[in-house]
């Protein structure tokens, strides 16, 4: 090797989805971050944000690098699965674990593919390179080489009305949109990047909840299913000791039958590590803000936000649970 993959380049969140100036937009995948590269005599590194080596896990990408890329390449992108029409996120971290005869027959069941969004090494370095020459240099790679599957180039525009559009592709796993500086180059490790993330307000039951009942710290929530049965979607950020103490007093401990009696909550997805919850009276509803991200069974993914309790709301009013 005579080269290696910068640090990735990171984005801070903004509030709103408006296109800045002098900017592109590229729609924000519900996948895993991954740069990927080909060095000279064949070795292939796909590696995640946190410097994780997945090229094991994923030998479809490997033998596709190999074949399609040429040495010298280095890729920034996203790793992205597909099940029933959706991005499924939870098939990625269900393959992470994989190696050998296992990861092969989990590229045929779950194949993945690499949606590429920087060139940031092409025979030489390119991080020095404004966003837009490096976005058409991976424009020339994709033209040159003919690029297919696993190989997704990712759609980029500075048309703010076409950005708006990709916002609308939410059911199929697009979690928002990123900002990029056409005249900024690849700073590894350096949030410059901006990044918008699509969050509705909607309404949960809650069931439980960590720290104690008397000063709740995050809430497990849920909603009914079809059948009546209250399924877990998903667990709250943390709250203020404040708002904490304020629900406490319209919370009641559970009394005979719960609908989670005997269940487990991981402290995280993907974890095996179990939270410590109190079940309570599901008789409260909560009005919360989520981003569009849900795995395969409906749950959302990432935290959801407390806004107020909805006193006006009957807990058969709350959307059912995959809605």
């Amino acid at each position: 090797m005579t080269w290696a993959l910068p640090e990735p380049m990171l984005a801070t969140a903004v509030a709103i989805s408006d296109l800045p100036e002098k900017s592109a937009g590229e729609p924000k995948w519900d996948g895993y971050r991954a740069q990927l590269a080909v060095f000279a005599g064949g070795p292939v590194l796909l590696r995640s944000r946190r410097g994780t080596d997945m090229t094991a896990s994923f030998p479809e990408i490997r033998a596709a690098a190999l074949a399609q890329l040429p040495e010298g390449t280095g890729l920034d992108g996203e790793l992205v699965a597909w099940e029933r029409n959706r991005l499924a996120f939870e098939r990625l971290q269900q393959r992470l674990a994989r190696r050998g005869t296992a990861a092969a027959q989990a590229a045929q069941e779950w194949p993945a593919h690499f949606v590429a969004f920087d060139l940031v090494h092409r025979g030489d370095d390119l991080t020095d390179w404004p966003y837009a020459r490096r976005r058409a240099a991976l424009e020339t790679l994709f033209a040159e080489r003919g690029l297919t599957t696993p190989w997704v180039l990712c759609p980029s525009t500075t048309d703010p009305a076409l950005a708006r559009e990709w916002l609308s592709w939410t059911a199929a796993g697009v979690e928002g949109l990123c900002f990029k500086r056409l005249e900024e180059s690849y700073r590894g490790g350096v949030r410059s990047w901006r990044k918008y993330k699509v969050r509705v307000t909607t309404e949960a039951v809650i069931g439980a909840v960590t720290g104690s009942h008397a000063a709740p710290r995050t809430l497990l929530l849920g909603r009914y299913d079809a059948a009546g049965r209250l399924q877990y979607v998903g667990r709250s950020t943390t709250l203020s000791q404040a708002a904490g103490r304020a629900l406490a007093d319209q919370l009641a401990p559970q009394t005979g039958a719960h609908p989670w009696t005997g269940w487990s909550f991981s402290t995280e997805w993907g974890t095996q590590r179990t939270l410590d919850v109190h079940l309570v009276q599901p008789d409260v509803v909560m009005e919360v803000a989520v981003d569009v991200a849900r795995d395969a069974a409906g749950r959302w993914r990432h935290p959801a936000r407390p806004h107020r309790v909805r006193t006006d709301v009957d807990v058969q009013q709350v959307p059912l649970f995959g809605e």
